[in-house]
């Protein structure tokens, strides 16, 4: 079942990335994995459903085809603008999986910013800024038409 004309955007989403093997080759292409066969060895992918996700992922404009950097006759793919938007959906996921899915002392990867190297935060925040959670927000629901 399609969600492209649901009222709730979170629905339209998952229609374009919820799919577990589209996040991770998202996450894999902001870690700078660009190529087919570096994408199916990384995350171990039969080629039938990566070449799968991939059209789809293109086809949905969060990915472009693009020249390999190297010169040589093979492409790549990048994020495009809308693509790169997911980073904040990566390291919100990435975050509560950090949270509750590792021990304490687990090692585990870890988000760094490039110019001090220190972990990456996500905070929500209501338009003037301020930090807000779950309960300090609500949802304004489309109303019903005439039916």
């Amino acid at each position: 079942m399609s969600h492209q004309q649901a009222e709730c955007p979170v629905a339209r989403t998952v229609d374009v990335i919820g799919d577990r093997w589209s996040l991770l080759i998202i996450r894999d292409i902001l870690d700078g994995i660009r190529r087919f066969s570096e994408l199916q060895r990384n995350l171990g992918l039969a080629k039938n459903i990566l070449t799968s996700r991939l059209r789809a992922l293109v086809a949905q404009d969060v990915l472009e085809v693009i020249p390999a950097a190297d010169g040589s006759a093979y492409h790549e793919y990048a994020l495009t603008a809308k693509g790169r938007e997911l980073f904040s959906v990566i390291v919100a996921l990435r975050k509560w999986g950090e949270t509750y899915l590792f021990e304490e002392d687990e090692p585990r990867s870890t988000l760094l910013d490039t110019e001090n190297e220190l972990p990456v935060k996500l905070q929500v925040t209501n338009a003037m800024g301020r930090p807000i959670s779950a309960a300090d927000a609500f949802v304004r629901k489309v109303p019903a038409g005439p039916a």
